[in-house]
């Protein structure tokens, strides 16, 4: 019941970003976008796919995806990130602390699993 609930919450969040892209891309807020996407832990995106928002500012969109991925990696978190049903998409390998981030959520992932 608990991982039913957790799937539709989720859905509903990623379908409220899709709109909120669009909104910034519109606004020409590349930076939020990439912050957006780094803060959730998201693989980064293309230049395609951005382009499909809009007239891409793909510096921008960089410059906030690493801020947003650097305050996702905090291997201080990773442990609940993992017991919460939050999948790792691998954004932090190449950190400081990307051993630890993984093996922290990895722990918090095996207790959500079982």
């Amino acid at each position: 019941m608990i991982k039913k609930l957790t799937l539709v919450l989720t859905a509903g969040l990623l379908f409220g970003c899709a709109s909120s892209n669009e909104q910034l891309a519109e606004d020409g807020n590349w930076y939020q976008i990439g912050y957006q996407d780094g803060v959730a832990g998201h693989t980064q995106r293309s230049l395609k796919e951005l382009s499909e928002l809009g007239s891409v500012v793909g510096s921008d969109y960089d410059a906030g995806y690493l801020e947003g991925v650097n305050e996702y990696c905090n291997a201080d978190f990773a442990y609940q990130m993992g017991l919460s049903g939050q999948y790792y998409e691998g954004v932090c390998e190449g950190t400081e602390e990307a051993q630890r981030f993984r093996m922290e959520w990895q722990r918090g992932w095996n207790e959500y699993a079982n």
